[in-house]
């Protein structure tokens, strides 16, 4: 993804419009499913509109994807760097809705904070 804006808009449009052809929507059902208009979801795919991540959060959900991957692609979020990450293939799961998943992810993150939380250093004697 580039840094220019009105590309990037144009990049997640497309990257949309691929997903919803390999889901085989069309453009009108996908609206239904995403709950937005038509003609709105159609100025998102040609990059004319630069969707809240509420809306991107709709379009996935309808798509059947993360929400984290639009918002990768729109720049919302960084990419992640590992290959394995846990929460992402939690995110990616299309078995499971977007409110178990982010439970999931909220309780993974918080078993991995109370382990990461570095221990005090001991006590000098004096």
């Amino acid at each position: 993804m580039t840094g220019d804006p009105s590309r990037r808009w144009h990049d997640l449009g497309e990257f949309i419009r691929q997903q919803r052809g390999s889901a085989r929507l069309s453009l009108r059902r996908l609206s239904e499913l995403a709950g937005v208009s038509n003609p709105y979801l159609s100025q998102i795919e040609r990059g004319l509109r630069k969707p809240s991540a509420e809306i991107l959060q709709q379009i996935a959900r309808a798509l059947r994807i993360s929400a984290e991957t639009l918002y990768v692609q729109a720049g919302i979020l960084e990419p992640r760097l590992d290959g394995d990450d846990l929460t992402r293939r939690i995110l990616s799961d299309a078995h499971i809705s977007e409110d178990q998943k982010q439970a999931l992810v909220q309780i993974y993150l918080s078993f991995r904070k109370e382990h990461d939380t570095p221990e005090p250093p001991p006590a000098e004697a004096g």
